[in-house]
């Protein structure tokens, strides 16, 4: 058999990641939800899987609104990482987007006390997986809101967000189906 006829009888296979979208949630979307979808696409564009997965944020809190800007603190952290969020990006605010946590895999909140107001005022949430961010990357606790702390504060909690996806990577990672 030559060596052509042997790789055409190899198995093939498809690789996909157990999550598709993935939702990250926070008060208002101003802050850490957004350095946390803006990270996780760059980190999925450097490993070739950004086709693979959706990454969205929102806001949850009563005055999360459609349409305000996203901080500028966050935009300037983010300036740091190599990630260019422009002037006019605004956030989401998912009690008009419902459809984001319906279509959602997994929701990442900063904080247990979102977790608990997603439960509370999204039916849409639902049998999904829901965690913290430090849960899904091993740990516990939450990421505390820096905003009006200024940009050193911005900077540690944008460590502590990029720390947390890069321990999480593993369990975004693609698992091999065969074909």
């Amino acid at each position: 058999m030559s060596a052509d006829t042997r790789s055409a009888h190899r198995p093939r296979f498809i690789i996909l990641p157990p999550y598709r979208k993935i939702l990250f949630i926070c008060h208002a979307n101003t802050s850490r939800s957004v350095i946390a979808e803006a990270l996780l696409k760059k980190m999925l564009a450097e490993r070739a899987l950004q086709e693979h997965l959706a990454v969205e944020s929102g806001g949850i809190a009563a005055y999360a609104r459609d349409g305000a800007l996203v901080s500028l603190d966050a935009r300037l952290v983010l300036r740091d990482e190599g990630i260019h969020v422009p002037p006019d990006a605004v956030s989401t605010d998912l009690k008009r987007n419902r459809h984001l946590v319906r279509d959602a895999d997994l929701i990442l909140a900063m904080t247990a006390e979102q977790i608990r107001m997603l439960r509370a005022a999204f039916p849409e949430a639902a049998g999904k997986d829901v965690y913290t961010l430090k849960e899904f990357a091993g740990s516990h606790g939450d990421i505390e809101d820096p905003v009006g702390q200024g940009e050193e504060i911005y900077a540690a909690c944008r460590d502590e967000i990029k720390a947390c996806l890069e321990r999480a990577l593993s369990r975004l990672a693609a698992t091999g189906f065969e074909i």
